[in-house]
């Protein structure tokens, strides 16, 4: 009893951690990265297929017809309902627990964009949409924190980085899928758009079955005062593993932790944390999602305009440059994932913000100097986002690991609610306003100037670089490392002190540097 006649919390010592990361890799972890790394898949076939819908969505011909704004008020919407899931599921999931808000997400988004389908007018589509956001920004919450927990220390930075990266795969299938649909000799006018927001839902439906097998995290069970359930669900895992053919190396006692269980935190405590207790990490979580949204947006959303513009590429001819710049992109996670988990997260991050924004810097000078072609400005493009990609996923990992168990969930959705603020909304309207509008100037006989435009793509390289060089100074060297050991959780008991979680709103030190989180 305390002294103010308060039972102390029970201290339970467990070596579940360290058993989970000790795992061989088997079938069980590729159920966990296909169960739950789908989600980015469906978002970036989403994204692509919508951008293709604003043809036959504004079409005159259509049931439809919605005007130009519309179509970009739909993608808003879109934006605003992925950000306001990301805060809410952020939070249950840190409260209730993985499975079931990795079930509930996929199946708020498969209603959504289903019924997207069945819309007769703006606001029923838009309802859709802003219902398909919620889903999508609870699952990047509530799957950044399970693929973390769940995939042992040694390949967690690949996998989480290569899963991430998966969202272009996603956007590839809806390309393709967009060259059929959206063929009026193949398919009528108000099928296509209609069949395109049937084509995510599809695919979820298969990957919810899977779902249901994949456990609980046995962290977030440990964490929060369910020790025989995390226990059982351990040792479900490992008998899975050893049945799969994986050979389990004893855990010695050494590696155990005492955890003690926390009460529910405030919003004002969890604040002190992130500012207080782990200010570098927070501004390095800030700075890497920021920088690496800026340039995704404000390239990815004006680059058919670009092509267009000042290339004068037909827009039927457009998504065939997609097709290059896609790959780079999803090429860039699956090859260089695994270098930050050997070269180390710090070096890799450095390389891969650093090194796409000289490239971009270079690409801006040439494209000033007018040397550039619709090919060599779509082959830099690929080039530039090989290495971005990689490292705009890093930033989803960095953000899911530096932060403490109890708080991860909420952690990946501020930062996700902020970057998708910043590089969401700013980026593209400052880039769209930097272009101009290419129409009017053509019907006056005036090409586009590119002025504007290169500033705008030495503004994107320069913040790539800032992002590579606060990560170099202040980041985590989280490779290879366990979770509690890159963030103490605040239910840890320390030896011979009090628990780590009971006085969260009181500073501790934050290593930053090299050898950070060790």
């Amino acid at each position: 009893m305390t002294d103010a006649g308060i039972p102390e919390p029970v201290v339970k010592k467990s070596t579940i951690p360290a058993r989970m990361d000790r795992l061989p890799w088997t079938r069980f972890h590729w159920l966990v990265v296909v169960g739950l790394g789908v989600s980015w898949i469906l978002d970036g076939l989403e994204i692509q297929i919508v951008s293709l819908n604003s043809g036959p969505l504004t079409d005159a011909h259509g049931t439809m017809q919605l005007t130009a704004g519309e179509i970009g008020a739909l993608g808003s919407i879109y934006l605003l309902g992925e950000v306001v899931g990301a805060l809410y599921f952020g939070r249950r999931t840190d409260k209730v627990g993985r499975k079931k808000l990795f079930i509930l997400t996929l199946a708020i988004y498969l209603i959504g964009s289903g019924l997207g389908g069945f819309s007769w007018d703006f606001w029923s589509l838009a309802i859709c949409r802003f219902v398909a956001g919620l889903g999508i920004g609870g699952e990047y919450t509530a799957i950044n924190s399970a693929i973390d927990e769940l995939i042992p220390a040694r390949f967690r930075g690949r996998v989480d980085i290569a899963v991430n990266g998966t969202y272009w795969a996603g956007a590839i299938i809806g390309n393709v899928m967009g060259l059929f649909i959206y063929d009026t000799e193949l398919v009528p006018l108000d099928w296509g758009w209609r069949i395109g927001f049937f084509i995510g839902p599809v695919l979820g439906l298969v990957i919810i079955f899977l779902r249901r097998v994949i456990p609980e995290s046995p962290r977030w069970l440990l964490m929060h005062g369910r020790a025989e359930e995390a226990e059982r669900t351990t040792e479900e895992i490992e008998k899975r593993v050893e049945a799969e053919g994986g050979a389990l190396t004893p855990v010695p006692d050494s590696k155990a932790i005492l955890l003690k269980e926390t009460p529910p935190m405030t919003f004002g405590q969890m604040t002190r944390i992130f500012f207080k207790r782990y200010p570098h990490r927070s501004i390095l979580g800030f700075t890497m999602m920021v920088t690496q949204a800026f340039l995704y947006n404000a390239i990815f959303f004006t680059y058919a305009l670009v092509l267009k513009a000042f290339y004068g590429i037909p827009s039927d001819q457009i998504p065939w440059y997609f097709f290059p710049f896609a790959i780079g992109n999803l090429l860039g996670p699956l090859l260089l994932g695994h270098l930050f988990d050997t070269w180390g997260r710090r070096r890799m991050i450095l390389l891969t913000y650093g090194g796409s924004g000289v490239l971009l810097l270079i690409t801006a000078f040439l494209f000033k100097a007018g040397a550039l072609s619709a090919v060599t400005q779509t082959v830099l493009w690929c080039i530039i986002f090989f290495f971005a990609s990689a490292g705009a996923s890093s930033a989803y990992l960095t953000v899911s690991e530096i932060f403490p168990l109890e708080l991860r969930g909420q952690a990946i959705s501020y930062f996700f609610a902020i970057s998708q603020g910043a590089g969401g909304v700013l980026a593209p309207f400052i880039f769209g306003k930097l272009i101009g509008d290419p129409e009017a100037l053509q019907k006056l006989g005036h090409a586009p100037p590119n002025g504007p435009l290169t500033w705008g793509y030495i503004i994107g390289a320069g913040l790539m670089i800032v992002g590579g060089l606060v990560a170099w100074f202040i980041g985590v060297d989280a490779e290879q490392k366990s979770l509690e050991d890159v963030a103490e959780p605040m239910s840890a008991v320390k030896v011979g002190g009090d628990g780590g979680g009971i006085t969260p709103d009181l500073p501790d030190p934050e290593p930053t540097g090299r050898g950070a989180g060790s």
